[in-house]
């Protein structure tokens, strides 16, 4: 019966991946053609995207490769940036049942994104880690292979075209954010100042020279924090959404 469940929730998060994963290859393309322009090599790229599945992370890094920059630069550059995983991973402990082991949170952390963790942070009750699994399996696999593809052909493609390619990023966000914003209305009000802030931080981006990773850390803290006293969610009790 355990088996058949985590079966089920696999092949749901396969099916919730799929538009992720054909995201992630159309903007791991253009980072391989990045990758490629900075004198790495298709195998060197798609490992780094294996290892390191964030796109800013990833484009970051390549700057400071670029640049000649040392491992000091690149661990600050990183850690800056990638804060806001943090803030998921903690998110994310909070809908995992207490029962599941230590490896399935391990794996669960390794795969998160942002947009991973926007489909595993709306499942209704605790987190079934064959869920992330699933979602991943067909996510993850798009954007090694995006990146390697890009290494290996990307130049052949006309600039307008590649660029064209990264417009599916904003798509998958917005496949994301807008199911569950039309259902709740706090949380389309939490999008909705999520936008304006940050729009509103590009516009001041001269007076708060704040890094791009600096200011999703703020906006994640202080809109969040300030929803969840307002509006707290009481628990509902753990079901059974284990491993």
């Amino acid at each position: 019966m355990k088996r058949q469940e985590n079966k089920k929730w696999f092949c749901k998060g396969m099916r919730h991946g799929v538009p992720i994963g054909l995201g992630y290859f159309a903007v791991a393309f253009t980072l391989g053609i990045t990758a490629k322009n900075i004198g790495l090599t298709p195998f060197q790229s798609a490992l780094m995207s294996f290892t390191m599945h964030a796109s800013a992370g990833e484009f970051a890094a390549m700057t400071v490769i670029a640049a000649g920059s040392g491992y000091v630069e690149m661990a600050i550059t990183q850690l800056v940036i990638n804060l806001r995983y943090l803030l998921m991973s903690c998110a994310l402990s909070q809908k995992v049942p207490e029962k599941i082991r230590a490896p399935h949170r391990f794996f669960i952390s390794y795969f998160i994104t942002d947009e991973i963790f926007g489909i595993s942070s709306t499942v209704d009750g605790k987190l079934n880690p064959w869920y992330t699994y699933g979602a991943a399996c067909v996510a993850s696999p798009g954007w090694v292979l995006g990146t390697f593809l890009g290494a290996v052909v990307g130049n052949i493609l006309p600039d307008n075209v590649a660029s064209a390619m990264n417009v599916a990023l904003y798509g998958m966000f917005l496949a994301i954010i807008i199911p569950p914003a039309r259902k709740h209305r706090v949380i389309a009000v939490i999008v909705i100042a999520s936008m304006l802030t940050s729009s509103a931080f590009t516009l001041l981006a001269e007076y708060l020279p704040l890094s791009s990773g600096m200011r999703i850390l703020i906006l994640t803290v202080v809109i969040a924090g300030i929803a969840a006293y307002v509006h707290p969610i009481e628990e509902s009790g753990e079901n059974t959404n284990e491993g």
